[in-house]
């Protein structure tokens, strides 16, 4: 009885399709002729990891990206994108804006009525000035 199971199989082994035979969508499914040719090959995308990690830690999303596709999951149409929308910005460039910035720059740390000038490299904030009145220092300076 152990031979038969045996020979069931041995069987069995050789009626499955041998794995590495790259299947094709095409094969399977009716594409469309202007589908790109890594969508036909499945087989062509790499970087499908064999590494393990530890199922208390591994989450759904790592279960999913690390099955690679198969041709159940091509797509058998591909309808690429037109760019009339971005001809005239690839012919032209993009629009520059050459106006002049008249607002005053408000801190909320120093309030609404404060502006905020650059008059020392160094001690440019008057937060950092210990001594006096904060106000005339900077009108000082």
């Amino acid at each position: 009885m152990d031979a038969e199971c045996l020979d069931a199989g041995i069987n069995m082994d050789q009626q499955q399709p041998d794995k590495n035979t790259d299947v094709k969508t095409s094969d399977v499914y009716r594409v469309n002729e202007n589908l790109p040719k890594r969508f036909n090959n499945p087989e062509c995308f790499k970087g499908y990891s064999k590494k393990m990690v530890h199922p208390l830690y591994q989450t759904t999303n790592q279960i999913y990206g690390s099955k690679k596709p198969t041709v159940h999951e091509m797509p058998t149409t591909f309808h690429g994108s037109q760019r009339k929308f971005s001809d005239h910005i690839l012919k032209r460039g993009m629009f520059r804006d050459n106006g002049f910035n008249t607002s005053l720059e408000q801190s909320r740390i120093t309030g609404p009525n404060t502006v905020n000038t650059f008059h020392d490299r160094i001690c440019f904030h008057h937060l950092y000035r210990t001594g006096g009145n904060d106000q005339a220092e900077i009108n000082m300076i």
